[in-house]
């Protein structure tokens, strides 16, 4: 090969290379600036507009365009993106870190010790394992979300009243059901108001009273983001009022802790996440029923101070989309 010809080939080597660069740092600045605009509004403690909401839920995943931003970067040899990629990766690690104190502080004698379950049972599919979960689990309170007509008519006829002689159905179709079943005596409360029934009640429990109250607002999907929000504020209004007393807050809120609707109704009732006090803050619960490794919690149960948190465990329904929640909780008089 003579010199021109070996020059020709070296600058041909030179341009697919730096053209290879170019790439990868386009490449680097695209996943960076998506995992940016989503840790933008993580860190104003807002939840933004779709897809902003939905993208949030799985925010333990933004490590992996960080990882590759930081990786693409270095190939590109672009030091401003390998910087931005190591605040990307440290911001995800600190907003991923659980929300909330790691205990309730309760303090005082425990007067009573019970088990509460939460499930969604997705338009009744998951009757069947949720009445053999409470046979097996024998919970004290359950809060069952889509209980459709099949299933209140299935808890009324499987479960005996001498088991769960208190209980609160809203006999709705589809997912608008749900139902409150007690070993404690029971009075009314007033529900809070969503599209899905969102029924509460009173618990005598050991002479305490203890306000129960089912979470189930709508979910955060494209154009239903101002419902889902509303129903979330009622939410965070309901922990507001209730405030100072006994309060279980349980269901499925289609919200995680990344989502600042959730974080407001925690902060608003001074409540506590039993499964982070558990920790189990990152167990997800959602989706159950399908292979995919981008899974969230968005089923919780919400304790207040009076309580303390002994354990936490998210249990497998075959049937429906969500993992079960089951909590044993002591009640305080403190």
């Amino acid at each position: 090969m003579n010199s021109s010809a070996a020059r020709a080939a070296v600058g041909d080597g030179a341009r697919t290379r730096g053209r290879g660069r170019t790439a990868a740092g386009g490449c680097a600045a695209l996943a960076l600036s998506c995992a940016t605009l989503v840790l933008g509004f993580r860190a104003a403690d807002a939840d933004g507009p779709t897809p902003v909401p939905q993208a949030l839920a799985f925010l333990p995943w933004l490590l992996v365009p960080g990882g590759a931003g930081l990786a693409l970067a270095g190939i590109a040899r672009w030091r401003t993106g390998m910087v931005w990629a190591v605040v990307v990766l440290a911001a995800t690690g600190w907003y991923a870190r659980p929300y909330g104190s790691g205990t309730t502080g309760a303090q005082g004698p425990v007067v009573a010790e019970l088990r509460v379950l939460t499930s969604n049972v997705e338009f009744g599919g998951a009757t069947d394992g949720l009445i053999d979960t409470v046979r097996r689990e024998r919970p004290d309170l359950v809060f069952v979300q889509e209980c459709d007509l099949l299933c209140a008519d299935a808890l009324a006829a499987r479960i005996p009243e001498a088991a769960y002689p208190y209980r609160e159905v809203v006999r709705l179709d589809g997912s608008l059901g749900s139902a409150l079943l007690s070993r404690y005596p029971l009075r009314p409360a007033d529900p809070v108001d969503g599209v899905m029934a969102m029924p509460g009640s009173v618990a005598d429990v050991a002479g305490r009273d203890v306000r129960l109250q089912l979470a189930h607002p709508l979910p955060p999907v494209p154009g239903r983001i101002g419902g889902w929000r509303d129903e979330l504020g009622r939410l965070r209004d309901f922990a507001a009022g209730a405030r100072g007393g006994a309060v279980l807050l349980a269901g499925d809120f289609n919200a995680s802790q990344d989502h600042a609707a959730f974080r407001e109704v925690l902060d608003a009732g001074a409540l506590h996440d039993s499964a982070r006090i558990a920790g189990r803050s990152r167990t997800y619960s959602w989706p159950a029923d399908r292979r995919t490794p981008l899974r969230t919690q968005i089923d919780h149960v919400l304790v207040s101070d009076d309580f303390s948190v002994r354990s936490a465990r998210f249990l497998d329904l075959s049937g429906t989309d969500h993992r079960a929640l089951l909590v044993s909780l002591a009640l305080h008089d403190g």
